[in-house]
């Protein structure tokens, strides 16, 4: 089986920064795409950044400019940095991965998710 386990979420004031940790544990074969989703109350889970294996990268256009996604293939972990935080980035962030764990095709694997609040 395969686990994801985020780390960095917390308080932080308008304007600061934060950077989420995420790492892949279990019987991985490949990671390919890697991704931070976010929830916040009352509204469905977007999508944040995304990272493929090669270093692709694709962002939400209320966090371009401001979020950086990057990952470590040899330590299967993807990295969040948020700067210029602002109140309306407060939610529960979610790692996620697709991941092989033999020659079948990739499955989807989700983090517990850590809480993100932007507050003065």
């Amino acid at each position: 089986q395969v686990q994801l386990v985020e780390s960095g979420g917390g308080l932080v004031q308008p304007g600061g920064s934060l950077r989420l940790s995420c790492a892949a544990s279990g019987s991985i074969f490949m990671i390919n795409d890697m991704a931070w989703y976010r929830q916040a109350p009352g509204k469905q889970r977007e999508l944040v950044a995304a990272i493929s294996r090669g270093g692709s990268t694709k962002y939400a256009d209320s966090v371009k400019g401001r979020f950086t996604i990057s990952r470590d293939n040899a330590k299967n972990m993807v990295a969040l940095l948020m700067n210029s935080l602002k109140p309306e980035d407060t939610a529960a962030y979610y790692c996620y991965a697709s991941v092989r764990v033999d020659a079948r095709p990739p499955s989807d694997y989700w983090g517990q998710g850590t809480q993100v609040s932007v507050s003065s």
